[in-house]
């Protein structure tokens, strides 16, 4: 599914978040509780083109990897359930559409004391 572009063996931190930017591979400290946020940090520079169609990472080995991106989801498998529920549905809220709801009465404040 995933194919390495460029072997860096990079040894990875638990602490640190791994990403790659403009072919390069980048770290930043894991966000903590109470902590400012931390700066980014190159780690390797692995001269990797990047492809819009691909999105990269640092695979388990600490190489640069990248994998087809899956553009617009995956479709999903109409039932005949679905559509009947689909079609009876949509019957249903033209017929409300063509109705007006009554507006609703605005509420009054809580009761008040008397006042002297």
């Amino acid at each position: 599914m995933a194919e390495t572009v460029a072997r860096t063996g990079v040894k990875r931190d638990k602490d640190f978040m791994y990403y790659i930017k403009g072919g390069d591979v980048w770290r930043v400290p894991r966000k903590q509780p109470g902590l400012p946020k931390g700066r980014p940090e190159r780690v390797a520079e692995a001269g990797v083109d990047q492809d819009t169609n691909f999105i990269y990472f640092l695979d388990k080995d600490g190489n640069v990897a990248r994998a087809k991106r899956a553009v617009g989801g995956q479709k999903r498998k109409k039932t005949a359930a679905r559509t009947a529920k689909k079609g009876k549905k949509g019957k249903k809220t033209a017929a409300r559409k063509s109705k007006k709801a009554p507006a609703k009465k605005a509420k009054k404040g809580a009761k008040k004391g008397k006042r002297r």
